[in-house]
Formats: C-alpha cells, sequence, structure tokens
C-alpha cells in the first residue's frame, strides 16, 4: 500500500482478523438450525474471508506480488460474482456488493504495480482519481450502512453476540476498503 507502515500493519491485522473469522464461521456452520443448507451465507463468508486474507496480504506485501496474481486472486472472484448476480435472482445486492469489492482490490492492485515502476512520482495519486472518489463514496456508504444495521436488528434490539458477527465482519470489511482507497 502506499501509506505508512505502522496504518498498514495495524490495516493488515485487522483484515487477517476478519478473514480467519468468516473461514471459521464458514467451517463452524454448514447448516442452518432446521437442518438446511444456507448457500448464501456460506458464499458470503467465504467472499469475505477471501476479502479479507487478501486485504491484509495487499497491506503487507504491496507491489512485491505480480500484478497477474492479484488480478487472478480478484478478478476471477469478481467475474464468478457478477455471473452469478445476472443469473439467480436470490442474494443478487450481495453478490453484487462482493463484486464491486473484488474489483475495487483488483483496481488498487493494478493501480500500485503499475504506479511501482514510475516511483520519481511519489506526489502523483495512484489509480484514477474520479474512480478511486466513486469507490470512497461507495465504500464509506456502505460503511454506514453496515454500522447501522449492526447497533439495530430489525426487531429494534441491539445485535450482540454471535447474532451481530456477520454484520461486524461486514462492518470491518467496508472500513478496510475505505482506508486502502483512502492510501491512493
Amino acid at each position: 500500500m502506499h501509506g505508512p507502515a505502522l496504518v498498514n500493519w495495524l490495516l493488515a491485522l485487522l483484515a487477517a482478523g476478519v478473514g480467519t473469522s468468516c473461514l471459521v464461521r464458514l467451517r463452524r456452520s454448514p447448516c442452518a438450525p432446521d437442518g438446511a443448507h444456507r448457500p448464501l451465507a456460506r458464499e458470503s463468508d467465504a467472499a469475505e474471508a477471501l476479502m479479507g486474507l487478501g486485504m491484509a496480504a495487499m497491506a503487507v506485501t504491496g507491489t512485491t506480488v505480480p500484478a497477474a496474481v492479484w488480478a487472478g486472486l480478484f478478478g476471477l472472484p469478481a467475474a464468478a460474482f457478477l455471473f452469478a448476480a445476472a443469473h439467480a435472482p436470490a442474494g443478487r445486492a450481495h453478490r453484487l456488493h462482493h463484486a464491486v469489492g473484488a474489483l475495487a482490490m483488483t483496481y488498487m492492485a493494478l493501480a500500485m504495480t503499475v504506479a511501482s515502476g514510475h516511483e520519481h512520482h511519489q506526489s502523483s495519486a495512484l489509480g484514477l482519481p474520479v474512480l478511486t472518489g466513486a469507490l470512497l463514496l461507495y465504500f464509506g456508504g456502505y460503511t454506514l450502512w453496515a454500522g447501522s444495521r449492526l447497533l439495530h436488528t430489525p426487531a429494534g434490539t441491539l445485535a450482540v453476540g454471535t447474532a451481530g458477527l456477520p454484520q461486524a465482519c461486514r462492518l470491518t470489511m467496508g472500513i478496510g476498503m475505505f482506508a486502502m482507497l483512502l492510501t491512493m
């Protein structure tokens, strides 16, 4: 990333913690309490684990990883989520969100690797300012939305314990994406 080393490491620890939490949730909850499979929840846990662990790796390694690796790691899931959102009405909005996240990670990785070849222009911004601004608006809004959903459930009570864990992961991932985009 294009920021202070301490911020990069703190973001990496936060993202790795969220990614690991999503992996644990994915492993521990193969079925809903009534025995039915929860494919959308498992898909969401898998996507958030990939994004969290990928964000951690990106924050630490930065430009030492080739652009093709980052493009494959995030670009292929983005294409899969876009395809799934177009062909399956259930969970369309959440799949589109995961696709936007994966595309944003691809964009940031490619912008970082392209900029690493032009290190004599340290004052110039990475990537396209308009696209970066649009992604900042999206993830800023998403973070506010996810935070509001964490605070109150549909029943009007505070979401505490494991019931609020998926929302807390989404909130943390939104904050992480926002922070990574700010460093561009």
